[in-house]
């Protein structure tokens, strides 16, 4: 089962179809939508404000969200936050993608399905406009995402969406294996490659 806590009687609400991982915490006053995946190691901790993760929203391993006092952490429907990255106080609207390890400070308000790179850093109060890709540290706005890169993005978020389906029917705690078996399988699933092997892909 995955770390829940309730601070201040404030207990987190986790849609039933939402996948959180058991070594996930959630804390206080986070809201997760549905069909939500949190990763391995993620941290939501809503004991200053209220943490929101939105339908079809991701949050890979080792992810943090929060906040300061009486504010927010708003993730929107269908985002993807990468490996490692860092949500304080900020508004992340609907189909963003951000980056591994990128990190997104207090009151900053990024737009419908813009793209934050990894390891950017962006700064208090930045607003990255709609589609638009920042980059760097700090963050400036370099280009505006392509229809290929959205539509990337798009089969990403189905895979994390599947991945949270699998999770719920087969993942399991094991022992390991000493080596691999003669006949040992190998994971196969059908999913969207790495962004650079889909641009050479459609030429």
């Amino acid at each position: 089962m995955p770390k829940v806590y309730a601070i201040d009687g404030i207990v987190p609400v986790v849609d039933p179809t939402a996948f959180i991982h058991p070594t996930a915490s959630l804390i206080g006053d986070v809201v997760v939508g549905a069909e939500c995946y949190v990763g391995p190691g993620a941290s939501l901790r809503g004991d200053m404000g209220r943490i929101v993760m939105k339908a079809g929203s991701n949050m890979q391993d080792n992810c943090i969200a929060h906040t300061f006092a009486d504010c927010e952490t708003v993730i929107g429907e269908d985002v993807t936050v990468g490996h490692g990255a860092v949500l304080h106080g900020c508004q992340v609207g609907r189909g963003v993608l951000v980056g591994m390890n990128a990190v997104i400070m207090d009151g900053a308000e990024i737009g419908d399905f813009a793209f934050v790179a990894a390891l950017c850093f962006v700064p208090a109060g930045f607003k990255l406009p709609p589609r638009m890709i920042a980059a760097g540290s700090p963050a400036k706005i370099v280009r505006e995402v392509r229809d290929d890169e959205l539509a990337w993005k798009a089969q990403g978020d189905i895979d994390y969406r599947n991945i949270a389906r699998r999770s719920h029917a087969s993942l399991t705690v094991v022992e390991a294996l000493t080596e691999p078996a003669a006949d040992s399988m190998r994971i196969h699933v059908d999913g969207v490659p790495p962004l650079y092997v889909y641009r050479k892909a459609r030429g």
